[in-house]
């Protein structure tokens, strides 16, 4: 008889899919940014303060919602995200100008704060050390897998039904992922009913949660250098990971002169180069830290993925042919994801039981990054008529992120203060 399926893969599977729906909602905007533009009458700034303000409401409610989830759970935290996101994924559909749509977006960005924390919660909780990486790998594939399949769901409704029934649907679906958490999941191996005797005391013997550590405050936590070395990398990777998701196809359609069905080929393309990449940085993460130890292992991966994504970046840049510059975006993105999710690796290593505020306080600096990409990005591409300009800024900033590798040391745990 087969053997049945593990209960952590089929947390995993939650978690997939959690960070599946996020970015197919998070992406949605984008795919049909220029329909709104010309519905709302926008400018590529105004649109840029609608993308900036989910990412600083984002930011702003990151740390607290890690925190929050390192003190009552995972659980509760993840059912007020998707009810708040999948709430206001649908009022966006209702906007009518600017107003309505920042104070939306801002709402919905308050909304999706704290998906990642709490997923890092529930990794130091249900998997052993030595899967960390491949537990990684699949949390992230989620947002490529939701990204990848985003330009072939939201473009055909637009085009069928108008740019507002996509934010309609996205909506019902998230709150269908509520009511499987809210009946199956729960915080704990040992809380989960019919859970193997030996898959529970192989969780709990080899985790990165210790029962016996303490909560530290945030305030000690933000006295870490190491953390802070962490953050304003995250800045910069946040800055580039929100061209893909939130500008990119506006890019490829007014920057690059592609046809929407053309900017759905590739933008779809891109992010199937995100699962790959993301697959193939998930085992060498592994690799790499049983090889050559954590504090090498983790800085490899992070520095090979992010370095040579900020030289594709540049490039796409610098190309005229637009086919030649839409393949370098799309390996670009391939490479980044190979080396983004060893940054939440660093946060388990060094948290612990405080995974969640410590990868809180990163993604709030990742947030900031994403924000001030938004604005940036906009204003620049209407001062220079130029969407050009922006991408090579961008590079070099990827290029500062990489260098901060050099600062950090995955194998230097938080510490409680005596």
């Amino acid at each position: 008889m087969a053997k049945p399926v593990p209960y952590r893969y089929r947390v995993l599977v939650l978690l997939c899919s959690l960070t599946t729906l996020t970015y197919l909602d998070r992406i949605c905007i984008s795919l049909v940014g220029v329909r709104i533009k010309s519905d709302l009458g926008l400018s590529n700034e105004q649109f840029g303060w609608a993308l900036a303000s989910f990412a600083l409401a984002y930011a702003l409610f990151e740390i607290p919602s890690g925190i929050l989830g390192d003190r009552i759970g995972p659980r509760a935290v993840f059912l007020r995200i998707v009810i708040g996101w999948s709430l206001f994924t649908m009022l966006t559909g209702v906007a009518t100008g600017i107003l309505s749509l920042v104070i939306i977006r801002f709402l919905f960005g308050v909304g999706e704060s704290g998906t990642y924390p709490n997923s890092l919660i529930v990794i130091s909780r249900w998997f052993p050390v030595r899967e960390t990486g491949r537990s990684l790998l699949w949390l992230g594939m989620g947002s490529q897998i939701g990204s990848a399949i985003a330009p072939l769901i939201i473009i055909p409704l637009a085009v069928s039904f108008g740019w507002r029934v996509p934010f309609y649907v996205n909506g019902v679906i998230g709150i269908l992922w509520v009511l499987a958490c809210f009946l199956w999941f729960r915080n704990f191996p040992s809380e989960m009913k019919n859970i193997s005797a030996g898959e529970l005391q192989l969780i709990e013997a080899s985790r990165r949660y210790n029962r016996d550590q303490h909560l530290i405050s945030l305030k000690y936590i933000l006295n870490n250098r190491n953390l802070w070395a962490l953050m304003l990398l995250y800045f910069c990777c946040q800055a580039m990971n929100y061209f893909f998701v939130a500008w990119m196809p506006l890019y490829l359609q007014e920057g690059r002169h592609f046809s929407e069905n053309q900017m759905k080929t590739i933008t779809s393309t891109l992010f199937i180069a995100g699962i790959a990449g993301f697959l193939g940085g998930g085992y060498a993460g592994d690799f790499f830290v049983r090889r050559m130890g954590l504090r090498v292992g983790r800085r490899m991966v992070g520095m090979l993925g992010m370095g040579v994504c900020a030289a594709l970046v540049l490039l796409a840049g610098l190309l005229n042919r637009n086919s030649w510059s839409a393949g370098c975006l799309v390996a670009a993105n391939g490479f980044f994801s190979f080396g983004i999710m060893v940054c939440y690796a660093v946060c388990a290593d060094i948290g612990r039981n405080n995974a969640g505020t410590v990868t809180g306080a990163m993604n709030f600096s990742g947030q900031m990054g994403a924000f001030c990409l938004a604005i940036f990005f906009g204003k620049m591409a209407d001062a220079t008529h130029n969407f050009n300009y922006p991408i090579l800024v961008l590079s070099f900033t990827l290029i500062a992120g990489t260098l901060l590798w050099l600062l950090i040391d995955p194998s230097k745990q938080l510490n409680l203060p005596r």
